[in-house]
């Protein structure tokens, strides 16, 4: 029988990872582990770390050896079982009923024109300023506004539907963490369940839970939602901050894409690759596994890093620059990959396209606060707690 004692002695750089480290500053240790230890034994994990993005790959593609289908998923303990945290035909069951608003067309026609309006609305707001913390005031309100306009829930607004989320979230890292979770997060996820349910009973309503009702119960419907509050709220946040730091750190690359906006979409693809907003996805295995040369128990804790997968030199020439013309910039799996890939990732790139035209028009000589550094943060969820930025509030606007 292997032995904790014996899984650290074979994986001495996982051993010596500490979950500070990732949370900090991880791309060292990423590249360290990604070329020596491709799966690694992290014990402040308590579970496996795959850095290497073919096996990352192997891993999310393979639902039937690992698995999100675990008491231990912290997301369900606390909204019940959703689309994010079942497998197989009981995933499909949950995830077909809110595919078609989230397809291409779907989302353009859907969302494009609010989008617009919103973006419009907050930056008219900061215009005058010549300072703001473009994450608080900005992306977030941006990302809060898109999801309470996609839910369409009865009676909740934007500052509504923060709170929730706001509650939830801290219930989710309480249990991850291995606390149990407060009473601010059961409270919230009943008051959403309440407002589903009083949305499905309006038929009547344009909402998007209205017409999954037809085929899921209420309970999941709410639980569906709340993933779908989650992922729309903190992943978009830290998209839109994460790639106007990239852009603003790097006056060259942003120069490129001011003289060419069409690279507009390869700086987005490009800082989800540098810095995924989700930076790990947990698996557990169903059975004893091979991965990577390394054997793997069943049951045990398997933690992809998108972070590391995305840095890959195999895949990626010279790994840790950005450069807003890699051709093969898409091959990231800042959204994941397979069956859990992300729903709402075609909203998400669209709502980061506009709002990111929107400020680097409208914001004339935009630029990082020298007196306010900004850096991403988070062991699972990285972005700057704060992206302070100064600009010019009387120069000419951009006409791109």
């Amino acid at each position: 029988m292997v032995t904790l004692v014996d899984r650290a002695a074979r994986f001495p750089l996982g051993a010596a990872t500490s979950l500070a480290e990732l949370a900090r500053d991880p791309h060292p240790r990423l590249a360290l582990l990604r070329e020596r230890e491709p799966v690694s034994w992290i014990p402040e994990l308590d579970g496996w770390l795959v850095t290497r993005r073919d096996l990352a790959m192997d891993v999310m593609r393979d639902a039937g050896t690992f698995t999100v289908d675990d008491p231990r998923f912290s997301t369900a303990q606390v909204v019940g079982p959703s689309m994010l945290s079942l497998d197989g035909d009981r995933h499909a069951r949950h995830r077909e009923p809110f595919t078609a608003p989230f397809r291409p067309r779907a989302v353009h026609d859907g969302f494009a024109e609010f989008i617009e309006r919103e973006t419009d609305r907050l930056i008219t707001g900061l215009g005058h300023r010549g300072t703001a913390d473009l994450r608080r005031a900005f992306a977030g309100p941006l990302a809060v506004a898109v999801v309470t306009e996609a839910l369409g829930l009865a009676g909740a607004g934007g500052d509504t539907v923060l709170a929730w989320y706001d509650a939830i979230v801290r219930s989710v890292s309480d249990i991850t963490a291995g606390h149990e979770a407060g009473a601010e997060g059961v409270a919230a996820y009943r008051e959403l369940r309440a407002a589903v349910e009083a949305t499905v009973a309006d038929r009547d309503s344009a909402s998007l839970l209205l017409s999954a009702a037809g085929r899921l119960t209420v309970p999941e419907v709410a639980s569906n939602a709340a993933v779908l509050m989650f992922g729309g709220i903190e992943t978009t946040e830290a998209m839109i901050t994460n790639a106007l730091l990239h852009l603003l750190r790097d006056p060259g690359q942003l120069a490129l894409v001011r003289a060419d906006p069409a690279l507009l979409d390869g700086a987005i693809e490009e800082s989800l690759r540098l810095e995924p907003g989700a930076a790990v996805v947990d698996r557990y295995t169903t059975r004893d596994t091979d991965l990577g040369g390394t054997r793997i128990p069943r049951g045990d804790l398997v933690t992809v890093s998108l972070a590391g997968a995305n840095r890959d030199p195999e895949v990626f020439a010279d790994p840790d620059t950005f450069d807003v013309r890699r051709d093969n910039a898409r091959l990231q799996l800042a959204f994941a990959h397979g069956p859990h890939y992300c729903l709402a990732a075609h909203l998400a790139r669209l709502e980061t396209r506009i709002a990111l035209r929107h400020v680097l028009a409208r914001l004339p000589g935009l630029r990082l606060d020298p007196d306010r550094p900004a850096a991403p943060y988070g062991l699972v969820f990285r972005k700057p707690a704060a992206l302070d930025v100064r600009w010019d509030p009387t120069g000419p606007a951009r006409q791109d």
